[in-house]
Formats: structure tokens, sequence, C-alpha cells
């Protein structure tokens, strides 16, 4: 059957309300930059904890860990040591499962564990590093802004 123009006439167009149920949809979104996350891969199997950085049909950057590492890097912060997270981009194929990163009952999320082990937030922990410097510690981690930069040194 040929399609006549104008099939169709009782779908009306309105690109106003097309674009405010657009920004209602992004903004509603949980995977947005920022978001602490644990994605489940694949091939090789792992998990990774961190924070969303970009979220593309490609596949998702985030600034993080292994899961496996995580005790490794509490104990790490805490003691003060430097530490820098993994900024790392994997491709959707890759990804399994993408999950936010919060408490399951009684039990706390990774980044309320990471909060209590090191006095530090999660957000500043994660947040990717200018130029690969790295961080020590409570110091650095908590209050990178009042810090001197090389520009205005």
């Amino acid at each position: 059957m040929r399609a006549c123009p104008g099939d169709n006439r009782s779908v009306e167009k309105r690109p106003s309300k097309t674009r405010s149920l657009t920004s209602t949809i992004q903004m509603s979104a949980p995977f947005v930059p920022g978001a602490r996350v644990v994605v489940n891969l694949s091939n090789p199997r792992e998990k990774f904890w961190g924070m969303v950085l970009a979220l593309a049909v490609e596949g998702l950057s985030i600034s993080g860990v292994e899961l496996a590492s995580f005790e490794d890097l509490t104990v790490m912060v805490k003691d003060g040591e430097p530490f820098s997270p993994a900024v790392v981009f994997f491709p959707m194929h890759r990804i399994e499962r993408v999950e936010l990163d919060m408490p399951d009952g009684s039990l706390p999320s990774l980044s309320q564990r990471f909060l209590a082990k090191t006095g530090i937030d999660p957000s500043v922990a994660l947040a990717p590093r200018q130029g690969g410097q790295e961080r020590e510690g409570h110091e650095a981690a908590s209050d990178s802004s009042s810090r001197p930069t090389e520009e205005s040194a």
C-alpha cells in the first residue's frame, strides 16, 4: 500500500513539548557525571567502583578503582599515602551492568564506607587529577582548592 502525503495527520508536531520531555528525561537520569557507581564488566570479568565522568552510546568513562582494591585504597588514603584514581573508558560491549552506589537496607554503600574509614568525601577523592598530579592523603583531598597552583605561584 502506497503512503499518502499527509498520513499521520492525527500526530501533532510539538517541538516545544519534545524539548521539554527530553529535558525532563535528562534531568531525571541517574547516571549523570558525578554519580558514584559500581560497574560489572566482562572479558575479563571485573568490577569497578568510581564516579561517572561521561556516559555515551560508545561506552562509559569513569574515575575510580577496581573493586578488588577498594579496601587497600581506604587504608592507603587513611594513612595519608598519595593516590590517584584511574581514569578509564569502558566500551559498551564490556559493560554488563551499572548500578548506583547506594546503601542496601542496613548495609552502607561503598561511598559511605569510604567516608567512614577515611574521613574524605568520595567525590573529592575520585575527582580526576589535572596533568597526572597525585594528591596526598587527607590534606590534599579535602583542601585542594586553597593550594596555590603553578600559574599563581
